[in-house]
Formats: C-alpha cells, sequence, structure tokens
C-alpha cells in the first residue's frame, strides 16, 4: 500500500482514521476495533491520527456502553459520535470551504468512498479497511503501516506489536437499549395538522407529484447526459446540503450539480433551449431543469453503467422528478435507484442496445412512444428528433410490474396510498 500511495502521489499521511455508520459498525466490529484500542492502552501508544467511532445503531452504541467499549476509546484518544450518518455522507465540520481544501488521505470503514462524499473534498483520497485495521493504522497515522509485521513505539520509547483483535459476534450480556427512538403513529391522525413556518428553508410540506401523460412524453429536451459514474452523490450530494432534506425545494438545488456532462465534460453546466430551438444558453443543471419545467416542457436524463449505484437516497429521485424529469435512461441501473425512480412516478428505462446513448444529442427533441399502453415485459420506444432534420429511434426495456405501472399513472407511490386510503 505505501509503495502503490508514493507512486500514485497520494499523501500518506492520516490526519483522520473513522469507523462505523451503517456499515462495519456491529457490536462484533466494534469489540474487535475495541480489543486494539485496549491493546493501545496496556502498551502505551496513542493514536497519531483522530480516530472516529460512530455505532451503527441506538442499540449497538447503549450496549457498547454498557459492556465498557466506549471507556476504552474515549481513554485512548478516539471520539465516539452519535449513531447517525456522519461523515459517511459528509456530515461533519472538516473544512469551511471543501472545493479549495488540501490534498489529503483517510481511511475509514465505511462502505463508500466515492470523490468528494466524505467531506466535500475533491482532494481527499479515502481508503477502504475493517473496523480493526483503521484502529491499527491509526495508531501510527500513516497508510503504509502493516499491523501485522510493522512495530509502534510506545510512550516508553518501545518498539511494540500488535496482537491480532478479538470480538464479540454477539455480546455475551445479550442486546439491550432504553430508548430506541421508535415512536408510534396515532391511530387516528385526521385531526393533526402540521403547520411550517411559511419562510422556513429547512421544512416544506410536499406537494403530491402530477401523474405523467402520454402528452407530457412529446417534444422533451435533455436535461444532462451523464457521462461515466453517475452516483446517487453526483445525483444529490449529501454533506451540507442535508440540512435541507426536509425542503425539497432547496435541496433540488443540488441535483445533478457533481455529474459530468457527456458534451463538454463539466459539472453544472448544461445547454437549454427554452429561448431558442437552436441557440443554447448553458446554464446550472437545476436551473435548466426549472426552466423546462415552468415553460411546461418535459426533460430526459440520459446515463450509463450502474446508474445511481451508492446510497439509497430517495432526494436522488424526488429531486429530478421535481424538476421536471420525466424519464431516466441508461445502460443499467443499480437495482435501489431503479425502484426509487419508479415510486416517484418516473419512467426508468434501459437501452436494448448501449450503442444507442451515442445517438443522443444535446439538442434533440425527445419522443418516447407505448407509454399509454405500457405493460409488463413490453418494450417503449425512444424517438429522436434532430434540429438539422435527421431522425433516430431505438427500443429501450423496463422492469415495471402491474404494481409499479399503477405507481406511475398515480403520480408516485405515495400518490397511489393516499388515494387508497382516502387520505387528502
Amino acid at each position: 500500500m505505501k509503495e502503490k500511495a508514493e507512486k500514485n502521489g497520494w499523501p500518506v499521511d492520516l490526519e483522520f482514521c473513522l469507523i462505523g455508520s451503517c456499515t462495519n459498525s456491529s457490536y462484533e466490529d466494534i469489540s474487535r476495533a475495541a480489543s486494539i484500542a485496549k491493546q493501545a492502552l496496556g502498551k502505551g501508544i496513542k493514536p497519531v491520527s483522530q480516530l472516529t467511532v460512530t455505532p451503527g445503531s441506538e442499540q449497538v452504541r447503549f450496549t457498547i456502553e454498557r459492556d465498557g467499549f466506549i471507556e476504552i476509546f474515549e481513554e485512548m484518544g478516539a471520539t465516539v459520535f452519535a449513531n447517525a450518518c456522519g461523515p459517511c455522507i459528509g456530515q461533519w465540520a472538516r473544512f469551511h470551504d471543501p472545493m479549495n481544501a488540501p490534498k489529503n488521505s483517510i481511511l475509514h470503514s465505511f462502505n463508500r468512498n466515492f470523490s468528494k462524499r466524505a467531506d466535500g473534498n475533491p482532494n481527499t483520497h479515502a481508503f477502504v479497511a475493517s473496523p480493526e485495521i483503521v484502529t491499527a493504522v491509526a495508531l501510527s497515522g500513516t497508510l503504509g503501516f502493516n499491523p501485522v509485521t510493522d512495530t509502534l513505539i510506545s510512550e516508553k520509547g518501545e518498539k511494540v506489536k500488535l496482537e491480532p483483535p478479538t470480538g464479540y459476534e454477539l455480546p455475551p450480556k445479550g442486546f439491550d437499549v432504553e430508548d430506541p427512538g421508535y415512536k408510534a403513529p396515532a391511530e387516528d391522525g385526521s385531526s393533526i395538522d402540521v403547520n411550517v413556518a411559511p419562510k422556513s428553508n429547512r421544512l416544506q410540506l410536499l406537494t403530491p407529484f402530477t401523474p405523467i401523460t402520454s402528452d407530457d412524453l412529446q417534444e422533451m429536451r435533455l436535461l444532462i447526459k451523464a457521462k461515466g459514474k453517475c452516483t446517487t452523490d453526483h445525483i444529490s450530494m449529501a454533506g451540507p446540503w442535508l440540512k435541507f432534506r426536509g425542503h425539497l425545494g432547496n435541496i433540488s438545488n443540488n441535483c445533478f450539480i457533481g455529474a459530468i456532462n457527456y458534451f463538454n465534460d463539466e459539472m453544472n453546466h448544461v445547454a437549454n433551449y427554452v429561448d431558442s430551438e437552436t441557440e443554447a444558453e448553458f446554464l446550472p443543471v437545476p436551473d435548466s431543469g426549472r426552466k423546462y419545467r415552468d415553460n411546461g416542457i418535459g426533460t430526459v436524463v440520459f446515463g450509463e453503467e450502474n446508474y445511481g449505484e451508492g446510497s439509497s437516497r430517495e432526494h436522488a429521485a424526488m429531486e429530478p422528478r421535481f424538476l421536471g424529469v420525466y424519464a431516466v435512461i441508461v445502460k443499467s441501473f443499480a437495482r435501489i435507484h431503479e425502484t426509487n425512480l419508479k415510486k416517484q412516478g418516473m419512467l426508468a428505462l434501459t437501452f436494448l442496445s448501449p450503442d444507442d446513448y451515442e445517438k443522443v444529442r444535446q439538442d434533440d427533441f425527445i419522443y418516447i412512444q407505448g407509454f399509454s399502453s405500457m405493460a409488463p415485459g413490453e418494450n417503449l420506444t425512444v424517438r429522436l428528433r434532430h434540429p438539422d432534420g435527421a431522425k433516430d429511434s431505438f427500443e429501450v426495456a423496463h422492469s415495471y410490474n402491474e404494481a409499479q405501472i399503477d405507481w406511475v399513472r398515480a403520480g408516485s407511490a405515495l400518490n397511489k396510498i393516499r388515494r387508497e386510503t382516502g387520505v387528502a
């Protein structure tokens, strides 16, 4: 690892090592990491990197506190966070200006290390390891440390080695928790009013989405043709943006701002043709989406392989829907994101031939045919009308079952539930 880091110009010094979030944060994971921390205390070793620990749930947090693990971590100099997403999605105040922060490396046990995910800094190199390795490496402060073969220097100046970690698959005393965080809903909520301050920028009542019609799917425009990897972090960045997660209008200002535009290799800079069919105005993606939507023009997003991989956040589907996107057409979907698009009443479609992705131009008029008779297992047809008079068409597949088609007909899964339960 050290040789590879030096070859690629990755900083080997680690300011932060991080454990936890929803992944690699079980009782067993924490107990194995704690066994390394306990060794460090016994051998007189303090971590060189800042070590943080995020339990996987309140039940895990309560149980590891009861069993003394939190005390061990804190005594050796680590910080134990609340059981939440935390740094895994950038919810920590590491940099005041992330986009201009310095080049650095961090090591964590989170399951995703996309660019800018952990702290908003494109210059952060994030490396992934098990919780026990993360803890051991924090003691050395360097990416190239191998706890199997390398030694550490104790407070007495002695060379010491770590023993392999130990742990418990399940807590010997069983799990325990005082407050699991669940509050049952009222049996009859018909008299409950939800009052939100009109000027709030963090809360906004949801307005039900309007169902898509066949007419909506005619003469649509391209919102963005995403190039390469397009994860849910590219579609809806986390970090500071999550303060707006209760306000769909405001959080939609981050929609696709991290995606790469196929036509210019830039982020958040796409062509808009509302004012002219041939002369493009270049706008941030959310501004372009709003301009099309507010002028009654539907939009389409095109993407490549495994589109929507990463966190299963609903906002990555809700935001495009809010901005007027009716269809997302890609080479292949990440499974959870595909379902989220369906739940928001959108069309999630895949190319029969991946090469058809190349046919899409940024100034195309886009038509989707066959929607009125959409049925499980039956393909739809996409037609492209290029401004020079040329035309292209190709078939696209979908994986909707009857229930999911009903979601689209209703405008969203939530709309269908409201209709069936008689909720206004």
